[in-house]
């Protein structure tokens, strides 16, 4: 691999991670030696690349930091493709046009048209049988938890028995035959999962939940063991 290509998938693996991480990490992630990753972290600062950190605590890129469009290879056109074929199938129309709209953007701000590339990888996202909509619950659900929003929503157990209650939006999880709104639940005082499709009505209230989504979610991994997720 030339330096120069190296530089540039230093950026990228430094964009992935919103923390710090170390030269260790990162050598062992581009596959070269620790002092290979000090000089490289040296030249791209020396480029202009905003990069905070130091050796022996780990490096982070600011946000906001533009490279010049790269080619994609193929793995990385088809995960493209493939994910956001993925997510035109989960029943939310707004989510749909946006994965179609930031693939035409990828083709755009490549130096060659891969449209056609695009179309032609083979690869497709089916629809399971089974599989619910809720698509105006699914929006409303997405924009709630952008805004740290209370919803009132209606909800219909497995029993049939419908109860209002007020929740605090944490995240959405996508499982083959169900979406599923993770959220602090006011009526029972606990976090509880809903199913979207067993929402029967669902608004805003325009007032947003006390407690920060981040600290949310870190309960709600704690009390469920779960592992670290993106939040």
């Amino acid at each position: 691999m030339s330096r120069t290509n190296r530089l540039f998938e230093l950026i990228e693996v430094l964009r992935r991670h919103r923390r710090p991480i170390t030269a260790v990490a990162l050598a062992q992630e581009l596959s070269v030696s620790v002092r290979t990753v000090y000089r490289d972290v040296q030249a791209l600062v020396g480029l202009g690349a905003p990069i905070d950190g130091e050796a022996g605590l780990g490096y982070v890129l600011r946000p906001g930091f533009f490279v010049p469009p790269l080619m994609f290879d193929q793995d990385e056109l088809e995960a493209l493709v493939l994910g956001a074929r993925w997510v035109q199938r989960q029943g939310d129309p707004v989510l749909a046009a946006a994965a179609a709209n930031a693939l035409a953007k990828v083709a755009a701000a490549s130096p060659k048209d891969l449209r056609d590339r695009m179309a032609d990888t083979g690869l497709w996202a089916a629809s399971q049988p089974g599989e619910t909509g809720a698509a105006s619950s699914l929006h409303t659900v997405r924009n709630a938890i952008r805004r740290e929003e209370k919803l009132l929503i209606t909800y219909c157990d497995q029993s049939q028995a419908e109860t209002q209650r007020v929740i605090w939006p944490i995240g959405l999880a996508f499982f083959e035959r169900a979406r599923v709104v993770a959220a602090w639940c006011e009526l029972r005082g606990s976090f509880r999962h809903f199913r979207a499709d067993r929402i029967r009505s669902i608004a805003p209230t325009g007032e947003r939940y006390p407690t920060r989504r981040t600290a949310l979610v870190r309960a709600w991994q704690a009390e469920f063991g779960l592992p670290e997720l993106d939040s």
